[in-house]
């Protein structure tokens, strides 16, 4: 199939458009400035120019696929609610384009924005009452552009998407732990992150697109709970800091914007999923992947 990949040069997109390059498909990458453009030339993928607040390049790239996996995100938090608004406007622009073809849309999500302290699965829906302070809802738009016709599905990303060149909430974590000089875990640290190898994610977004079921929901998870309490203490033994507790608004004062995502419970199951793909994630898991130089070079 010809692909047409939103996020081609992020840490998730980049590992999809690989993935599905070695098993033959084409892929187009959106991108918006030269330096993206120039990556994605570089990595075999034919460039598309445009962005997602530019709708009609997401039109003409979604028309001149056979399928489109949205993985793009802004994730500029201190925009969380225009990025979130600029998200659905970019996945409705994209099933304008697809519906009544037939074509595929795969749209990312992702398992922290559906029941906060509570195993998820692949059946479970977002409570919107739940965390209505989070200002994003891209199953919403995958629902919505379902309505018009469009052979839609969701794949929720685990909170850690994890290996080597991580720039996502891990490393945030470590540059605090170092800034602060204490790895700190929030009240008893039980509180609990699903993870994923990025090369696992990759494959299942190719598995999902190859077997092409509609409306449903997969979820990228191969460690369903880990404990934020064993994420600090092997950041501390690594750095070679205490470890401790933090609570109140010493929770606040030590991961500042980052306190809400460190607080969060965000347990997911992929029983399902590996039952219908039969994807079996093979890549390190989260605990051993990060206690490795790929995070901590000498």
């Amino acid at each position: 199939m010809h692909v047409f990949v939103t996020g081609a040069t992020g840490w998730v997109g980049s590992a999809v458009s690989e993935e599905l390059r070695a098993a033959g498909h084409a892929v187009t990458g959106l991108a918006r400035s030269d330096a993206g453009a120039a990556a994605l030339t570089a990595a075999g993928v034919a460039v598309h120019r445009g962005s997602l607040e530019d709708l009609a390049s997401l039109r003409a790239g979604a028309a001149a696929a056979d399928a489109v996996i949205h993985t793009a995100f802004n994730h500029d938090f201190s925009r969380f609610a225009e990025n979130g608004a600029a998200e659905r406007s970019a996945i409705d622009a994209i099933a304008g384009a697809l519906a009544g073809t037939g074509k595929t849309l795969i749209v990312t999500s992702g398992v922290g924005l559906i029941a906060p302290g509570r195993t998820v699965t692949e059946d479970d829906v977002r409570d919107p009452n739940s965390d209505a302070h989070v200002p994003r809802d891209p199953e919403a738009a995958a629902a919505a552009a379902a309505a018009r016709g469009v052979h839609v599905s969701v794949i929720r990303l685990a909170p850690s998407v994890h290996g080597a060149g991580d720039h996502g909430f891990v490393p945030r974590i470590i540059d605090i732990a170092r800034e602060q000089g204490k790895s700190a875990y929030p009240g008893d640290g039980d509180n609990q992150w699903a993870g994923v190898h990025r090369r696992d994610a990759a494959r299942l977004y190719r598995l999902a697109l190859e077997r092409g079921a509609e409306h449903a929901v997969y979820h990228a998870v191969a460690d369903e709970r880990v404990p934020f309490r064993e994420i600090a203490g092997v950041i501390g033994r690594r750095l070679n800091i205490p470890v401790v507790s933090a609570s109140g608004d010493d929770i606040a004062a030590h991961f500042g914007w980052f306190a809400m995502f460190a607080q969060m419970d965000a347990r997911a199951s992929s029983a399902k999923t590996q039952r219908v793909l039969g994807w079996h994630p093979a890549e390190p898991a989260l605990l051993a992947d990060l206690d490795s130089s790929a995070y901590f070079p000498s």
